[in-house]
């Protein structure tokens, strides 16, 4: 896209591992707004890198520092002062480009803009379970804000945010089986071992109190029972998810041959 003197250019930035098979439907998306396309890539064993090279993306190979770090060394590379970020499996709607496009960013007050995000599973739209609307930070100006340093689930720390009624979508899960294996798997062993190293102390009570909470929240109070199998899915697997966490966890501190099997300097 090429810039107008009307239009505050834009860098896009995407974080990548092994998203090969998504990184080129992003990266389309991200061009019909942005000026600039950096991917900062953690050591992909897949062809990701050469995918970005060929559609004109700068990479940057970067082992992984930890959400917040590592989404934060795009825009310090950037050309632009305004960063669009996104996930490999986030795309823009027409109507984000749209809105996008129209924004007097050169002299607004905003330091930052958010858009509702739709989440997927397969081509199913989940509207319930607290997934939508799901507000991010995704548009920000970076001589004034950027993501925290947090190593796990960082936002961008924007103190005037503009919230912009359009959507992106997320094609967060394949299918029910990632759902589940996903959440049974790496993200609740990452969690236990991130809650391990900073000294969190569970009883044998803790994985069921929080498996059931987390599942009634989501089934109850944030309305999965009306998302028939897909919200029962989601409720679900939140429960799993917090479940094996605490077990985990408990695990690690009961058990010192598990311990000692366990690589904690591999957390990220």
């Amino acid at each position: 896209m090429s810039t107008s003197a009307a239009r505050a250019p834009i860098t896009g930035v995407v974080i990548t591992l092994n998203e090969a098979a998504n990184i080129e439907a992003c990266l389309v998306s991200m061009a019909r707004v942005c000026d600039e396309l950096i991917v900062v890539d953690s050591g992909s064993a897949d062809d990701t890198c050469e995918r970005a090279r060929v559609f004109g993306a700068r990479v940057i190979e970067q082992p992984y520092l930890g959400d917040g770090p590592q989404k934060n060394v795009g825009p310090k590379a950037a050309t632009h002062r305004w960063v669009l970020s996104l996930d490999a499996d986030e795309r823009l709607t027409d109507e984000a480009v749209a809105a996008i496009s129209a924004l007097a960013l050169s002299d607004t007050s905003h330091d930052a803009f958010a858009l509702r995000r739709r989440n997927f599973i397969g081509s199913r739209w989940v509207k319930r379970c607290g997934w939508y609307p799901d507000y991010c930070l995704r548009l920000f100006d970076r001589e004034r804000t950027g993501f925290s340093e947090s190593r796990q689930h960082a936002s961008v720390q924007a103190k005037t945010p503009c919230e912009l009624n359009v959507d992106i979508e997320h094609y967060s899960f394949a299918n029910l089986a990632e759902l589940f294996t996903k959440a049974g798997g790496r993200f609740s062993t990452r969690a236990a071992k991130i809650m391990y190293l900073k000294g969190k102390k569970v009883n044998a009570c803790s994985p069921l109190i929080h498996g059931a909470n987390a599942f009634v929240r989501k089934y109850l109070f944030q309305r999965g029972f009306m998302a028939g199998l897909d919200g029962l899915s989601v409720s679900l697997s939140a429960g799993i998810n917090a479940y094996l966490k605490y077990a985990k966890l408990l695990e690690f501190q009961r058990d010192p041959q598990v311990r000692e099997r366990e690589d904690f300097n591999r957390v990220w």
